[in-house]
C-alpha cells in the first residue's frame, strides 16, 4: 500500500549524519540534531542515524528508503577530503537529480558570506518517491539551508505524490 498524504509514512523523514568523529563519539552530532528538530517542527516523524563516512552512508540511505522515508537529509561528507564520500553513496540510489536544490543551498552559504560553500559537492535528487538532499556538515551550512528546505519540501512531496505544479 502506498503512503497517501494523511498516512504516517507520508511524513516520515530521516537524518543521516556522515562523520567519522561523531560516529566514534569524539564529538556530538550538532548538525544532525538541528535537522532533526527542524523536521519535527515541520510535522515529520524523524529517524536519525550517525554513521562513519563512506559506505555506511549508503547503507543508512538504503535503510531509510526501505523504511518508507519521504525525505532524507544528510549532513557531512560533501567536501573535498578523501573521506568525504556522501555524494558518491547517494548518486547510485537516485532515479534523477534535482540540481536546483543543491545549487540553491550552496548559494545560501555564499550569500551568507561563506565563499567556501562553493566547495560543497552535495546532491539533491529523487529515489522513488523520496527526496534526498545532501547538506554540508557545518551547523552554519545546515542553518543556511533550512529556510530554503522549509519552503521547498511540502511542494516537492506534493509533486512526488502526483500533485500539480
Amino acid at each position: 500500500m502506498s503512503a497517501g498524504p494523511d498516512t504516517p509514512r507520508a511524513r516520515a523523514a530521516w537524518v543521516v549524519t556522515a562523520s567519522n568523529r561523531a560516529a566514534a563519539g569524539t564529538y556530538d552530532d550538532r548538525s544532525g540534531l538541528i535537522l532533526e528538530k527542524a523536521l519535527a517542527d515541520w510535522g515529520f516523524t524523524v529517524t536519525r542515524r550517525v554513521v562513519p563516512d563512506g559506505p555506511p552512508v549508503g547503507a543508512a540511505l538504503r535503510e531509510a528508503l526501505d523504511g518508507g522515508a519521504r525525505v532524507i537529509l544528510t549532513t557531512g561528507g560533501t567536501g573535498l577530503t578523501p573521506t568525504d564520500r556522501t555524494p558518491e553513496e547517494t548518486r547510485p540510489l537516485l532515479d534523477f537529480e534535482v540540481p536546483g536544490i543543491a545549487d540553491a543551498i550552496r548559494g545560501q552559504g555564499v550569500g551568507a558570506g561563506i565563499p567556501t560553500a562553493t566547495l560543497s559537492r552535495g546532491l539533491a535528487g529523487v529515489a522513488g518517491r523520496t527526496l534526498i538532499v545532501n547538506l554540508p556538515g557545518s551547523t552554519g551550512g545546515v542553518r543556511d539551508a533550512l529556510g530554503l528546505l522549509e519552503s521547498v519540501l511540502p511542494h516537492a512531496i506534493s509533486q512526488l505524490d502526483g500533485g500539480d505544479h
